[in-house]
Order: structure tokens, then sequence, then C-alpha cells
């Protein structure tokens, strides 16, 4: 006979692992909206893809500027009301799209993109150890896959979405606008800019609808700063987040995974135009990277940790992304899109199999530890402009090179680093 604690502590974890579920399909939804963004703002705004990665670098550099803050807020908070807070600053970010588009200047989108990544900062600082810590650590990683799932699926939603609002007709606009000049090109680009407008001001009320809900929702409170016996013996005398090495590691570690993640989707569409490729084409391209990582979260759900562990999963995903990497650079035309896209199967299970190895026996000291990880998506900032400038120097293939570092450092911690417990 199943005991009534039994139960009420089963649907309490239920219950969380849905509530997440849901943050994580906003977070995807939000985030991968940037894929059709760069192209299409590349064109509002007459953009070199130098300029036009600047997308990624307002929406990622946020999370390394607000992350410590994140933590502070939450700590303040707990972690259901700090989710609603995040959820409400995202509100305000897409609002900000509104005075961007009417008067068609990139700082004003890029300062809306800006908000948006500080409230998915807050977000994703609650949320990502919370679905750790909420079960047994060993199926952390499967649990963050479910997650995984949630995100990329509305990652491969949402680009079509927007994409059927504000870039339907991209490859006739284009060759119109090469036609014309002076005030008919003005008039022609602010009205293409405005197409943005009533899909933002629906994620607005979405958004805050949402943090409604979080905030009224039965979300059970966990105590994440608890620590075990293990755990206190192994953090005696320490007093300083940097004297866990294998979070330092998995920060580093995540900082080169996002960049790596971000260039596989964000640039994907532009990478196929610039293999003249018509954009009526290449906008679904982002959809198919996030298919491959929804593909790659369902074999982890699968088999970790019945069949491999979280660090075997990451030293298969290192090693799968270095192949396609160099597939890339070696190929051209659709084969080398498509090995852009599969390294959304090499990418899919690094997220979840770092976050557990990194706050492992981090104690009280788990809400800075998360803050740092969060902090390492600046990598999603950084490494994308990385590869638009190669791209504007070189050649769209060739700026792929810049994955080969992360993916060999992403193999370190899998066989080595996260081992690390004293410098």
């Amino acid at each position: 006979m199943i005991s009534k604690d039994s139960t009420e502590s089963t649907r309490s974890y239920s219950l969380g692992i849905a509530i997440i579920g849901v943050l994580f399909f906003i977070f995807g939804f939000v985030t991968w909206l940037n894929g059709i963004l760069i192209p299409y703002l590349r064109m509002a705004c007459e953009l070199t893809n130098f300029e036009a990665m600047f997308v990624a670098f307002a929406f990622y550099i946020s999370y390394t500027i607000m992350a410590l803050p994140s933590s502070w807020i939450l700590k303040k908070t707990g972690f259901r009301n700090g989710m609603m807070v995040g959820l409400w600053v995202m509100a305000v970010g897409t609002l900000i799209f509104v005075p961007a588009a009417l008067t068609r200047t990139y700082g004003i989108f890029l300062t809306g993109l800006f908000v948006m990544g500080t409230g998915l900062a807050i977000l994703q600082t609650a949320s990502n150890p919370y679905i750790t810590i909420l079960g047994p650590r060993e199926s952390a990683a499967a649990r963050i896959s479910i997650m995984g799932v949630a995100n990329k699926l509305a990652g491969a939603i949402a680009p079509l979405i927007l994409a059927y609002f504000i870039l339907h007709d991209g490859d006739s606009v284009a060759k119109s606008l090469e036609t014309l000049s002076g005030a008919e090109r003005t008039a022609a680009l602010d009205a293409l800019a405005r197409r943005v407008i009533n899909p933002y001001l629906v994620m607005t009320g979405v958004l805050f609808l949402l943090g409604l809900w979080i905030r009224f929702s039965p979300l059970p409170e966990i105590d994440a700063e608890t620590e075990d016996e293990e755990t206190q013996m192994l953090n005696e005398g320490k007093t300083s987040i940097f004297q866990f090495p294998h979070l330092m590691l998995g920060v580093l570690t995540l900082f080169l995974y996002v960049g790596a993640e971000v260039i596989a989707g964000d640039t994907i569409i532009r990478y196929g135009q610039s293999l003249n490729i018509p954009l009526q084409t290449a906008k679904m391209f982002t959809s198919f990277t996030l298919a491959a990582m929804i593909l790659g979260y369902l074999l982890g759900i699968i088999l970790i940790p019945k069949y491999i562990s979280q660090e075997k999963a990451l030293a298969i995903s290192a090693i799968l992304g270095f192949i396609l990497s160099i597939g890339i650079v070696t190929t051209t035309g659709y084969l080398s899109v498509a090995f852009v896209a599969l390294l959304g199967l090499a990418n899919a299970l690094v997220w979840p199999a770092v976050w557990p190895l990194a706050i492992h026996g981090l104690g009280r000291f788990v809400k800075t530890g998360s803050a740092l990880l969060i902090m390492a998506i600046a990598g999603g900032a950084l490494l994308p402009l990385v590869w638009g400038k190669f791209s504007d120097l070189y050649s769209s293939t060739f700026a792929y090179i810049i994955l080969l570092p992360c993916y060999f450092v992403i193999f370190m911690y899998a066989v080595k680093w996260h081992k690390i417990r004293n410098w």
C-alpha cells in the first residue's frame, strides 16, 4: 500500500517537473526567435553580418551582467516569486520592440533583447538548479533532457511562427529593395520593421499572464543549500566559490558550449543565404537544428543513467561535435548546412550533463555557483561575433572553424576536469 506522504511527494515532484517544463518551453520560444531576427534585422536595419550578430550579443551578454544580481533576487524572493519577476522583466523587453519597430532603430531593438535576456537570466538561475536538485543527482541529466525537449520543441516552432509574420515574402522583399532608393526605400524598410509589432505585443501579454500563473501556482519550494554529511566534510574550510575547480572549469565549458549552440542555431539561416540558398528555404534551417537537439534530448532521457553515465554522454557529444565541425568546413552547399543542423544532436546533452557535474557538492554555495554557470551563457554573445567577423573577412564556411576548440574543451571536462576538487 502506498502511503499518503509518498503519494503527496510524487504529486509534488510531478507538479514541479510540469511547471518548470512550461518555463523551459518559454525559454526556448523566446531564445530561438533570434535565429529569424538576425536575417530580418539585417535586412530591415541594413546591417553587415558582424553588426547583425549583435542580436545574439545583446541577448546573451545580459546573462553575464545580470546573473549575480539574479542570485541576489532569488535569495530575497525564493524560487517561485523570482520566476514571476523574471517573466515580467521579459514582458518589458518584448514591449520595447514596439518603439524599436516604429522608429526602425537598431539600438532600441538591442535594448529590448537585453531586457528579455535579463528576465531569462533570473528564470534560468532559478529553474536550472531547481530541476537539478528536485530529484536524484544521477538522473539529473535525464530530467534536464526532459526540460530540453520542451525548450527545443518551442525553439523549433518559434522561428517558423515569427517567419510567417515577418519574413513570409523575404526573397521578394529583398529583391524589391535592390530596385528602390531614397524615400521609397525608406518607406519599404519602415513597413518591414513594423511587421514585428503584433507578434511581440502578443508575447508581452502571454509573459505577463504566465508570471501571474507562476505566482499563484502550487510550485513546491526546495532548500537548494542543504548540505549532507559528505558535502559538509568536503566543503569544510572553503570560504569562496572560486575554491571549486570543477565548478570554474564547468563555467568555461558552458561558455564555449553555449557559443557553439548559438552559432549552430542562429547562423544557419544566414549561412544558407551565403551559399545562395533562397530565404524561403533557409528560414526553416534553425528548426532543423532544434529538431536534431530534440532527438538528442530524447536519447538522453532513454539512455541516462540506465545505459550510459552523464560523463560518457558528454564525451560522446564532444567527439560528435568535433567531427561535424570538420564536416562543415570541408564541404559546401546543402551537405555543409546539414552538418550545421546536426550539431543540434551533438549539443543536446552538453548542458544537461555539465550542470549536475558542475554544481555537485557546492552545498551553501549552490546559488552563487548556479549564477556563475548562467553567466557562462555569455559565450552565446561573444562567439557568434567571432563567427560574424570571420564570415565577413574570409567566408561563412571557414568561420565555423571556431567550433573546434569548443568541442575539445567539452571533451576534456567530460573525461578529466569535472573530477578535479582542488586546484
